[in-house]
């Protein structure tokens, strides 16, 4: 077994230190009220759709399964609230293309208990029951990259793990939601840690916490078991630090090889609010039916982490939160990494983390900066996290010299966090560059 290399104060080489707006990291989780129709997607996750499981005018209970996974990358969908089905069609997604979702109208007489449940002993499940167990909480990754979580759970056996890195940076400027997690429900990330240690073989676990969030590592502190399997370390606060190469150099000193996956250095990474949500929906054998979510910005008069039902309509929630007016710009997770919704009447999917919301006045300003020529100052190497150089990428990206950005200059190590765009005095949009290569080297591909 690989030993443990411990954290010992270092970190990552490069990154930025972006202002951090993280007003709302003391105010505590409220619920927010129930829309009165509710618009769950089929896809909210990488992999294939759900398929429906309901028909039009069929009653469903909060909680129950409406749509099961169509193979083993993909994931089922509960109802969010106790309705009847209204419609199955096709609605507006926050990118832009339509997709196929499922219309509830929701009971507003019912008290919206969850109530459609079947317990598990975890004990007694072998790993194959454990993994369809988590599969079928229908749980993705809460970080941001919306993957199965039941899928990356089954790692490779030649890969052996001997260290759950467990990501509760929350590094992105304004999102508070991950901090939240930790800081009233511990006890659900510690059960979470708990079964995914189960599944890995139990190995080791270290919280990485940034720290900027003492509360958090005390409040997880006071629930780490005796036995030592579980650790929390405070790490430096900087950008990107909750990325998973990052984190892994952080707290293990290992570097994870281009084009490799994290797991192949016997570390596994995974989000808290991830392992939160499966250490309190698994026992229980619920459904993932509502998330934790930062809603902040300017444009906002009720700023806050909110319980928010998956589904809710986005002109709901923000009519809630008083981010009225169509002067607004809104965006679906942070200023670094989120992109912008292209239409309010999109839903809240499972992979939205956070929505800031800005007035119309500040993004004209932003989006009138003028762009300039390339200066080679430099700025954008020297903040890299992935050691590439983003000032030649972005020059081969224009003159859409995407396959030599790829073999010769390592696009795919990118993983668009937006740091050389933040520092670039020229305001040259590189990541947006490095987006659409990626996106017209898969479609070449196809």
């Amino acid at each position: 077994m690989r030993l443990l290399n411990y954290f010992r104060g270092e970190t990552f080489a490069r990154g930025i230190h972006p202002p951090q707006h993280k007003e709302t990291a003391d105010l505590a989780i409220r619920r927010l009220p129930f829309a009165p129709r509710m618009i769950v997607h089929l896809s909210q996750q990488v992999g294939r759709p759900a398929r429906p499981l309901v028909k039009v005018g069929e009653e469903v209970l909060r909680g129950q399964p409406i749509a099961e996974a169509d193979g083993f990358v993909s994931v089922p969908h509960h109802a969010p609230v106790t309705g009847v089905v209204e419609d199955i069609r096709l609605h507006a997604t926050a990118n832009g293309p339509w997709g196929p979702a499922i219309i509830i109208r929701t009971h507003l007489g019912s008290t919206q208990e969850v109530l459609w449940e079947q317990p598990h002993e975890i004990a007694a499940l072998d790993e194959e029951a454990l993994i369809e167990a988590v599969k079928q909480t229908g749980v993705v990754g809460l970080g941001g990259g919306v993957f199965p979580t039941h899928a990356k759970l089954k790692v490779p056996k030649e890969y052996p793990i001997d260290t759950l890195v467990v990501n509760g940076c929350e590094c992105e400027p304004y999102l508070t939601s991950d901090h939240r997690v930790m800081v009233e429900r511990p006890q659900h990330l510690i059960a979470g840690i708990r079964i995914a240690q189960q599944l890995l073989n139990n190995p080791r676990a270290i919280i990485g916490v940034e720290d900027n969030k003492p509360d958090a590592v005390e409040a997880i502190r006071k629930h780490l078991p005796a036995d030592g399997s579980i650790a929390v370390e405070a790490v430096p606060t900087k950008y990107p630090q909750g990325a998973g190469e990052m984190l892994i150099k952080t707290l293990t000193g290992r570097e994870v090889p281009p084009d490799a996956r994290a797991y192949t250095t016997g570390a596994y990474v995974q989000n808290v609010a991830t392992l939160a949500e499966i250490g309190e929906l698994l026992p229980r054998g619920r459904g993932f039916i509502e998330r934790i979510i930062t809603v902040v910005g300017s444009g906002v008069e009720r700023p806050g982490n909110y319980l928010v039902p998956i589904g809710t309509p986005l002109k709901f929630l923000l009519e809630q939160v008083g981010a009225k007016g169509d002067s607004i710009q809104v965006v679906f997770g942070g200023p670094m990494m989120g992109s912008a919704v292209a239409s309010l009447d999109t839903p809240i999917t499972k992979g939205v983390g956070g929505i800031l919301v800005f007035r119309g006045k500040e993004v004209q300003a932003r989006a009138s900066r003028k762009t300039y020529p390339c200066i080679k100052c430099g700025e954008c190497v020297e903040s890299c996290p992935m050691g590439l150089n983003p000032s030649t990428l972005g020059m081969l990206a224009i003159k859409r010299e995407y396959q030599t950005m790829a073999d010769g200059y390592r696009l795919g190590a990118c993983f668009e966090c937006g740091s050389c765009t933040y520092v670039c005095p020229a305001n040259i949009p590189l990541v947006q560059h490095f987006r659409v290569a990626k996106q017209m080297l898969r479609r070449n591909s196809a």
